[in-house]
């Protein structure tokens, strides 16, 4: 399976010159637990919900760039849904930006990658059915 089946597009995103408190009211509000960083539609980082709380107390004055992780981890739409997950697990990260083009198009997340297992899973169940 493609992660452009499973891969949440237009994502939400932030600016390295906004503030965590940007980033963190982003998150709450989407109930999402990172958001990737953009400027000039370019990825330049992404920011956790863990990145955000090792500030806290600072979000209002912290930007996003102490705190984001540069040059992340990315995949793109043409790739599978297993090599995803192998990354996730070896880099020990909950989701990847999924890059095309060198644009940000889109997110995947271990909640994807778990909804993808189930379809499979389901799909065997009703071929052993047969």
């Amino acid at each position: 399976m493609l992660i452009g089946r499973l891969m949440t597009y237009g994502a939400a995103t932030v600016s390295s010159h906004d503030t965590l408190k940007t980033a963190a009211t982003l998150m709450e509000k989407g109930g999402f637990r990172r958001v990737p960083v953009v400027d000039d539609g370019k990825l330049v980082g992404i920011v956790s919900d863990r990145d955000v709380r090792a500030h806290g107390g600072y979000l209002e004055s912290t930007k996003v760039t102490a705190a984001m992780t540069s040059d992340p981890k990315t995949v793109t739409p043409r790739m599978s849904v297993e090599d995803a997950a192998r990354l996730m697990i070896s880099h020990k990260i909950g989701g990847l930006p999924v890059v095309e083009d060198g644009k940000l198009v889109g997110i995947i997340t271990t909640t994807d990658v778990l909804k993808a297992f189930l379809q499979v899973e389901a799909a065997t169940q009703s071929f052993a059915d047969e």
